[in-house]
């Protein structure tokens, strides 16, 4: 929206030429990033203040870690403000004329839509449950088809669908149809795998705020077609946006974890961990670095993991557990862990990966 509005004034309003500056991506990451913090910032304490007085308490399930019991009524759902603050920070900084910005915020709402329900049935309608699983993962799957074929049908060059893979420069083979199928994966799996990650203070929007400042780098390096041949990895023009919508995230994220810090004031609930994690997934089928996602997001992936194994061992072992606890957050801290020991040193293998994929990019 200030995109076209800069434009309007530097070519028909004479002495505002300035203004062009707001076409330089660089120019509109930073600035999407302080107004989305900003935002953040402004709108947390009547966003806390709001959910307090409509009850919107967190559910700490009574199996869980004594140490959680406290946080019984801690306002929930603060997710809201993340997706406000980032779908508007996307309006104003992001040109609209480009239909992944689209695909984008389609993809952020939707999931938040479907984390909504989740944490209304859970909090209002205390259904501990919330939005049966079969359902949940009826409507994440309809969104993720829609979003697959979207993209497959929009894509111009074959770069747009092409599997780019680690350590190969050469090597990039083009899906054709099965793109589809493989978004879908990729969109369910990184959507679930941060709500899995949000269960202690700070730790899943630290994280995502880690991995999205590394997928903003990875998609500025390719939308410039100098570095995308340096670095053997297609070049998408479209892609400068997501850098944009990157940091957009970082800014709302940066926000949220002033309140959201050990000992948390407010929880995202599901309305924002489901959300964050689809958009991160889209995110890096527009770059075409899923599997720089799935290197980046390292704990969001043994998070999910470690409940799989958890859930297949207790079925298949009649009983028995190989963690004392999933996620694996909650097992270490049944391990005697203080929560915040294990919420930093999530941060800090989380930091690490982000450079390990960013490393990647160099050893093609």
């Amino acid at each position: 929206m200030l995109v076209f509005l800069a434009d309007y004034l530097a070519n028909n309003v004479s002495g505002c030429g300035a203004f062009r500056v707001v076409n330089y991506i660089s120019f509109r990451a930073i600035c999407s990033l302080l107004t989305a913090l900003l935002f953040s910032l402004a709108i947390g304490p009547f966003m806390i203040r709001k959910l307090q007085m409509l009850h919107f308490g967190q559910v700490v399930r009574n199996d869980g870690p004594e140490s959680h019991f406290s946080k019984r009524g801690t306002p929930t759902m603060g997710g809201i403000m993340i997706i406000g603050v980032i779908v508007a920070t996307m309006l104003l900084w992001c040109k609209l004329d480009n239909i992944h910005v689209w695909v984008i915020l389609f993809a952020l709402v939707s999931h938040a839509l479907i984390g909504f329900a989740d944490d209304y049935l859970k909090i209002i309608r205390k259904n501990p449950n919330g939005l049966i699983a079969k359902y949940k993962y009826f409507w994440q799957s309809v969104v993720a088809v829609i979003i697959g074929v979207t993209l497959y049908c929009v894509s111009k060059t074959p770069g747009e669908t092409q599997l780019v893979i680690p350590f190969f420069k050469e090597f990039m083979p083009d899906m054709g149809w099965l793109f589809i199928p493989f978004v879908y994966f990729v969109i369910v799996g990184s959507s679930n795998a941060v709500n899995l990650t949000d269960g202690l203070d700070g730790l899943a929007i630290t994280c995502t705020i880690l991995v999205a400042a590394g997928l903003g780098i990875v998609a500025y390096l390719t939308s410039n077609i100098e570095y995308a041949n340096y670095l053997f990895i297609p070049h998408l023009p479209h892609a400068a946006e997501c850098s944009l919508i990157c940091t957009s995230i970082i800014g709302a994220g940066l926000g949220f974890l002033w309140f959201n810090t050990y000992p948390a004031q407010v929880f995202m609930g599901d309305v924002g961990s489901l959300a964050l994690g689809a958009v991160l997934g889209v995110i890096s089928v527009v770059i075409r670095e899923e599997i720089l996602l799935f290197i980046m997001g390292g704990i969001f992936v043994i998070e999910t993991v470690s409940v799989i194994l958890q859930v297949g061992s207790y079925k298949l072992r009649h009983g028995k557990r190989i963690f004392k606890m999933a996620p694996i957050h909650h097992h270490f801290e049944k391990c005697g862990w203080p929560e915040p020991r294990v919420i930093v040193r999530f941060w800090i293998i989380t930091f690490v990966l982000v450079l390990v994929g960013l490393v990647t990019l160099k050893l093609r």
